[in-house]
């Protein structure tokens, strides 16, 4: 009995020391001269109150933000996950996928539905996500065409551009202008059947932001100036620390600035849209 127990001792040492002496995959080297838990542990700060009553301007304002502009950047890179950071794109999926800590809501049949009214399921986003697809080969043996099956991922590189739906209102109790965004929706570039960009962009799904606020206050991005002074996404939405370009407001037609005007006259009539909301808030004040 001794002796059985010996042997049964002595295979697990020799396990534990085959154990230890295998690689580890997890990192135990600090990558830094410093712990970065500042974003990780950081928690959102909440929006003030605002009563119906105080509010004495109001208008919805929908805007792209094209990721392309140099401003934009630390919203889409790095394109794969790097030194503690991700893009936009890549968190939203996570969150969406893996953690299941935000809710995407459809964009109807049309399209243009952004009310948030039709929640998705993991699955469908998935689906949205990850398409398969059927191209043809020819076998160099037979020369016949041969059916190729592969999935399409949808990645951060494939997202350039987000639509934010924001509301702009005057608070009479604080004399302030508040902008806040209440949905952001990433856009996907169409492609032909060649693979060629067409230029229009198709609304994956929307995400209602104030729910969004939690995560992206978790997440570092890329600041140009400091290394040390790191912002999270949700600071550089709450700072205002991006560029974007009006594509439609609130109207009785319910209509796009795209449905109307084309070419200079949009981005015109968007710069005008732009400046008559500044000049409301100036208005208001009496010198």
């Amino acid at each position: 009995m001794k002796r059985k127990f010996h042997v049964a001792v002595a295979a697990l040492i020799g396990l534990a020391i085959v154990l230890t002496a295998l690689p580890s995959k997890a990192q135990t080297v600090l990558d830094g001269a410093w712990i970065k838990e500042h974003n990780k542990t950081k928690k959102v700060i909440q929006y003030p109150f605002i009563r119906e009553a105080d509010v004495m301007f109001a208008k919805r304002i929908w805007q792209d933000i094209d990721l392309r502009e140099k401003m934009n950047l630390p919203l889409y890179y790095p394109l794969e996950e790097s030194n503690g950071m991700k893009s936009l794109f890549d968190v939203i999926k996570d969150a969406l996928l893996v953690e299941g800590s935000i809710t995407a809501y459809s964009t109807g049949v049309t399209g243009r539905e952004d009310d948030f009214r039709t929640p998705l399921l993991r699955s469908d986003v998935q689906t949205m996500l990850e398409k398969p697809d059927t191209t043809y080969t020819e076998d160099p043996d037979t020369g016949e065409l041969v059916p190729v099956y592969q999935v399409i991922k949808t990645t951060s590189q494939d997202i350039t551009r987000y639509r934010v739906k924001e509301d702009w209102f005057f608070d009479k109790q604080r004399s302030e202008r508040y902008i806040r965004i209440i949905g952001i929706a990433p856009l996907k570039e169409r492609r032909d059947e060649n693979g060629e960009a067409t230029g229009a962009y198709e609304t994956l799904f929307w995400l209602y932001f104030p729910e969004c606020r939690y995560v992206f206050a978790n997440w570092d991005s890329f600041n140009r100036f400091n290394d040390a002074e790191r912002r999270s996404f949700d600071d550089l939405f709450q700072k205002r620390m991006f560029s974007s370009t009006i594509v439609k407001e609130s109207n009785v037609y319910d209509r796009k600035l795209d449905d109307v005007y084309t070419g200079i006259d949009r981005l015109l009539k968007a710069e005008e849209i732009k400046e008559k909301l500044f000049e409301m808030e100036h208005d208001l004040w009496s010198y």
